[in-house]
């Protein structure tokens, strides 16, 4: 059986043994007919609290921020009607776009006229948020659970604040969009360290699906709201990246509404872990790099057996990438135990550091071997990786080796759909 993987641009293409494969994917729904109308409608008939137009006026200052470029939010569709809402009420030039990038790296010219379109580029102002430029951050205090606040100056002093996104379930943070676009997005380098500590994301709570009781997510919530947001938009998005349903308003309550119709559309029950898991992150723009892989990587690991093997296409045109420290912290313990030993009993954090802690969680418990297209195989043992050149070839031997009863999972969307297993894993 002939199955394709999001990955890249392109896709792949594998070939699986269907006697022993389940094929786990979004189930699919089609765009709405008319996007930008869908969007106008989340504007002017928000889940909780008034329009965005009836919150603005003018001769106020205004801050979106949006995601950045590893992210595929429709910011092309999604600016403009935020833009065209405030349109008659405040002036172009009051307005400032925020790219969200949280600790990543800026998105250059080029990137960000992809991203917005030329004429969003043209005529307002976007910044790169810089989590470590101390000029860009203002402190606003501790919040939720002792967490030191600083956030970037242009959107804590902006009159008017409005988060865009897009909800799917997310690793650590239980549901991303929302609140994740004031912190981590907007935050500084030392109040991301802090909401994604070693304890934070160890706990069992911190990951796919569940945002109440989560401890990273519960600071997030707490941080957003007691800095203030003025409007919030979310979409939710089907495999093809096209908006499926928008929702606005009040941040929390349109928050809630939105992670529930993602949850009902990505999380998807097994009866039982599989041997096998073949996994992707989704495709580009999602597969750039390896240290978002990591995704995919923990989307298939709630359903490989203790032991079992996860193979994960990604491509990783942008390497590990060679900003941040991800790289060196990956390669500084002889294996992934020793690794997640020393991350576990440090009492401080360093960027990078919870990326790598699941990572390490996840190849303590599992083989996981790599299929990338920029990265070399002594690149990826730094990591303590493997990589294979033909998945289908892997997967066969992987199987062989469990034994005649051995089953094969198969995420061809990556994280876009989260499995789980009924009952918890055995």
């Amino acid at each position: 059986m002939k199955l394709r993987l999001a990955y890249g641009r392109s896709g792949l293409e594998i070939d699986v043994d269907p006697r022993r494969t389940t094929v786990v994917e979004p189930v699919h729904h089609k765009a709405a007919a008319d996007q930008a109308a869908v969007l106008r409608a989340a504007l002017r008939d928000p889940v909780a609290g008034p329009p965005l137009r009836e919150r603005v006026r003018p001769g106020q200052t205004v801050a979106i921020s949006a995601c950045d470029g590893t992210r595929p939010q429709p910011r092309r569709l999604m600016i403009p009607a935020v833009l065209d809402e405030l349109d008659g009420v405040v002036d172009r030039e009051d307005v400032v776009i925020l790219v969200a990038t949280g600790t990543h790296r800026g998105n250059d010219t080029s990137e960000l006229r992809a991203m917005f379109g030329d004429e969003i580029v043209d005529t307002v102002r976007i910044v790169n948020h810089d989590a470590r430029d101390a000029g860009q951050l203002k402190w606003m205090g501790r919040h939720g659970n002792g967490v030191p606040v600083w956030l970037n100056r242009e959107w804590a002093e902006a009159d008017v604040r409005i988060t865009t996104g897009f909800v799917e379930p997310h690793f650590f943070a239980g549901f991303s969009g929302g609140p994740k676009l004031v912190a981590p997005g907007l935050a500084a380098l030392e109040t991301v360290l802090v909401l994604h500590d070693a304890a934070r994301i160890g706990d069992a709570r911190a990951t796919w699906g569940i945002t109440r009781g989560n401890p990273v997510h519960d600071d997030v919530r707490a941080i957003a709201e007691a800095t203030g947001v003025t409007f919030a938009l979310d979409v939710v998005l089907n495999r093809d990246k096209d908006v499926v349903a928008a929702f606005g308003g009040d941040l929390l309550p349109m928050h809630a509404a939105a992670t529930a119709a993602a949850a009902r559309m990505a999380m998807r029950p097994v009866p039982a872990p599989f041997d096998v898991v073949v996994t992707t992150n989704s495709g580009f723009p999602l597969d750039q790099n390896l240290y978002q892989a990591v995704k995919g990587m923990s989307a298939a690991y709630q359903v490989v057996r203790p032991g079992g093997t996860i193979v994960c296409a990604a491509e990783c045109r942008d390497g590990f990438p060679d900003h941040g420290s991800y790289r060196s912290v990956l390669a500084s313990a002889p294996s992934p135990q020793a690794l997640l030993d020393e991350i576990t009993a440090r009492t401080e954090t360093v960027p990078d550091q919870w990326q790598v802690q699941i990572q390490a969680r996840i190849q303590s418990g599992s083989r996981v071997i790599m299929h990338t297209s920029f990265l070399s195989d002594a690149e990826l043992a730094s990591a303590h990786l493997e990589q294979t050149h033909d998945i289908s070839d892997t997967v066969a031997e992987a199987l062989a080796a469990a034994g005649p009863d051995a089953r094969l999972c198969v995420l061809p969307e990556g994280p876009q759909t989260i499995p789980y297993v009924e009952g918890g894993r055995a």
